[in-house]
């Protein structure tokens, strides 16, 4: 039975490529499955309690219906917090003091910065810091980031693969994002982090997505591995863009489902705006 969910964060109004990414996650389930949803508003400085609600009002307008209670990621902290204290208890997480500007200008001295698919690949200054110098830090209140160490992690689990309805069988290769950070002093966990164990808690055994995420799934393999998660499916589709072939974003208005339900379009023609 195909469990698969819609997982949007609140940070603007859904628009149709919102609508064709829900629209497939639940076609996916099927009329035996069960189709599930998440909001994901770990990111404090950017989600709101009233774009949750639209979320909410949108989908339900869209024909949307879910059997089971909406999981909000701000409530299930404690869930986070458990699982970097097990990667941490394995060795594999290290305090990152280190600004934006400061990688930055260390990137920028180096003589051939390796680059990953978010960009250049963090050079691991603060990977080998004596302990004293940590302690020191984080009592002076510094902030700091946790990143994963990500050659030991890979050494822990050896050679991984997750497979993709599409691509097929496809190798981890989680080292193309170097020491990948999985939680921030404002942010007490990353997006990897949560929806790895979110994946899990919910059962979902499809996990279908845009295929701009596409390489972020090497490192929920390796999450998964580490923290002895199951493994579900995956199902990258294409991302719905407008007539100049640009991606839809929040801040076009225009393409909304609310702007579009005030113009006067029903369900059925927003439904087949998105190709359903």
């Amino acid at each position: 039975m195909p469990v698969t969910r819609f997982a949007p964060s609140p940070t603007g109004f859904l628009h149709l490529g919102h609508a064709y990414a829900a629209l497939f996650a639940s076609r996916a389930a099927g009329p035996d499955g069960r189709f599930l949803l998440r909001i994901e508003d770990v990111d404090r400085t950017r989600c709101r309690p009233e774009f949750t609600q639209a979320i909410l009002e949108d989908l339900a307008w869209l024909g949307l219906v879910w059997p089971e209670l909406v999981r909000v990621q701000s409530e299930h902290m404690g869930d986070y917090a458990d699982a970097l204290a097990r990667l941490e208890s394995m060795g594999l997480i290290y305090p990152c003091f280190c600004t934006r500007a400061e990688i930055q200008r260390e990137i920028a001295g180096a003589a051939a910065a390796p680059h990953g698919p978010d960009g250049p690949i963090y050079p691991g200054t603060c990977r080998d810091l004596a302990a004293g110098i940590v302690a020191d830090r984080k009592a002076s209140g510094m902030p700091f980031a946790l990143r994963l160490r990500m050659a030991d992690a890979i050494a822990r689990t050896g050679r991984l693969e997750w497979r993709d309805v599409e691509a097929g069988t496809v190798t981890a290769t989680p080292q193309i994002f170097g020491d990948v950070v999985l939680a921030r002093k404002d942010t007490p966990t990353s997006y990897h982090l949560a929806v790895a164990v979110d994946d899990a808690l919910q059962g979902i055994t499809l996990v279908t997505r845009a295929k701009d995420l596409f390489a972020a799934t090497h490192i929920h393999r390796l999450l998964q591995a580490l923290l002895g998660l199951a493994t579900p499916d995956y199902h990258h589709h294409p991302l719905l863009v407008d007539e100049s072939g640009a991606r839809l974003a929040k801040r076009d208005r225009a393409a909304t489902l609310r702007s579009l339900r005030e113009a006067g379009r029903t369900p059925a023609a927003v439904r087949a705006m998105a190709g359903f």
